[in-house]
């Protein structure tokens, strides 16, 4: 996994695989071919912490195919607006997979990596660095908690 920062301070960078969950349901039931699975790998995504969620511009959405769940009331830096809400994003990065909701960015715009999927797959910021990085899952340590 190709890991990107910029010189920009605070700012870090990652490369994401994403694959449409309702394809892969599809092809492990026999209905479609392996072959006929969407997905797409975005380079240059920014980790964003004020970002909730996977956000996606319009284009990536069409290329994987990923089906409305609803439209929500969303805050952007230009006040409050409307966003689709869009099933089934599974994310690969770092050798670790989540299936998620993704937003649809207003108006276009980079992919977004929010702190939801990066919560769930045990991924990190390490700003003084610039890089994203996985924390640990083994057994004798991990990130998962049951408490």
């Amino acid at each position: 996994m190709q890991i990107k920062s910029n010189n920009e301070m605070g700012k870090v960078f990652t490369t994401l695989r994403i694959v449409n969950r309702a394809d892969q349901i599809l092809a492990e039931a026999g209905v479609i071919p392996e072959a006929q699975i969407r997905s797409i790998t975005l380079e240059n995504v920014l980790v964003d912490t004020g970002a909730t969620t996977l956000c996606l511009p319009p284009e990536a959405i069409a290329k994987l195919g990923l089906k409305i769940l609803k439209e929500v009331d969303v805050a952007t830096a230009m006040g409050i607006g409307k966003a689709r809400i869009f099933r089934d994003a599974t994310l690969s990065i770092f050798g670790r997979e989540g299936t998620f909701e993704c937003l649809e960015l207003p108006g276009g715009g980079d992919a977004l990596l929010g702190v939801i999927p990066l919560e769930a797959l045990g991924l990190e910021i390490d700003l003084k660095n610039q890089v994203l990085k996985p924390l640990p899952i083994s057994p004798t340590e991990t990130y998962l908690t049951i408490l």
